[in-house]
């Protein structure tokens, strides 16, 4: 029996499908959801969302947000979230650069925190094209 779950963007749907099994980063740590999983509603963290569907595991990159759970449906409110295949690795890797050169500069405490918070973004969008790449070389 599987999960319907949802990944929203204030942009887009970004998935609606049934799934056999989330994977997300959550402010408390990774968290795996099955179907009939008890309620939850909690913070989501910069990090890989993987769902798994018929043995399959798909990465998304996440920037953040909500995910509610109830027993057969997960609701992921998303800051951004893409697939492997929608990450451009150069546009990623200079925003990974960016980010590094403002944290070199600490210009100040808050602007320290979104360097950090960009760099997060980034090196999570690289791992996840990277496994776009991995899993296709096995194939």
């Amino acid at each position: 029996m599987p999960i319907h779950l949802e990944i929203v963007t204030a942009e887009r749907v970004v998935l609606s499908d049934d799934v056999d099994m989330i994977n997300a980063p959550t402010k408390d740590g990774r968290v795996g959801i099955l179907p009939r999983h008890a309620p939850l509603l909690t913070i989501l963290e910069i990090g890989e969302l993987d769902i798994v569907k018929n043995g399959v595991t798909t990465p998304f990159a996440i920037s953040g947000g909500f995910m509610e759970v109830l027993p057969h449906r997960v609701t992921i409110l998303a800051d951004t979230a893409e697939r492997a295949d929608e990450i451009d690795e150069a546009r990623a890797e200079a925003a990974r650069r960016a980010a590094e050169q403002r944290i070199a500069e600490r210009k100040s405490a808050q602007d320290l925190a979104l360097a950090e918070a960009e760099l997060r973004r980034a090196l999570v969008q690289l791992k996840v094209a990277q496994l776009k790449k991995i899993r296709r070389e096995r194939d």
